[in-house]
């Protein structure tokens, strides 16, 4: 079932309940997946706390993101509320590094799920979307439970969400003026 985001919304979809639980490596000489899943969405204070904080903008709300997990250096994976009146599931996902790096990582959950399970956190898709695909049999029947769209490569996922959010990273950066 889904619902549609209605004021602060911060109930945790049980798919990423269930990535929460997932232990991800970065090993393999850095080549792993860097990404800590939370086991619930930031408070809606913090996340404000931060985005003033990263963007300089002590005016900003974090009201349009539910932060769901962060890199090793701090950089932030969120649900971004972009898409009025539609359920959290049905909101793109992003990344927002600790250094100022940004990109779109999905379309929607059920596609970062796929994006997850061929291998790939937040920072790398976002990143990195090129790299070489590493798909993960845990992850591809975690995402069979719970996606609702069909498996489809990290790269092809990650460049349509791209291409449909193109302004994602001006639009952000405009924030900090």
């Amino acid at each position: 079932m889904t619902e549609t985001i209605i004021g602060d919304d911060r109930r945790f979809p049980p798919a990423l309940a269930d990535v929460s639980r997932v232990a991800f490596d970065y090993g393999d000489e850095g080549e792993g997946v860097d990404f800590e899943p939370y086991e619930a969405f930031c408070p809606a204070a913090e996340t404000t706390d931060w985005l003033r904080h990263w963007t300089a903008n002590h005016e900003l709300d974090g009201d349009a993101y539910r932060v769901f997990g962060q890199d090793g250096t701090g950089g932030l994976a969120a649900i971004w509320c972009v898409r009025p009146g539609l359920p959290l599931d049905a909101q793109p996902v992003v990344f927002m590094g600790s250094e100022g790096e940004v990109g779109v990582v999905a379309g929607n959950l059920s596609d970062f799920l796929w994006v997850l399970a061929d291998g790939f956190g937040p920072l790398e898709a976002a990143l990195h979307p090129d790299r070489e695909a590493r798909p993960d049999a845990a992850l591809a029947e975690l995402a069979g439970r719970h996606a609702t769209t069909p498996r489809r490569p990290a790269r092809e996922i990650v460049a349509e969400a791209q291409a449909e959010f193109a302004t994602f990273e001006d639009d952000l950066f405009e924030l900090c003026r």
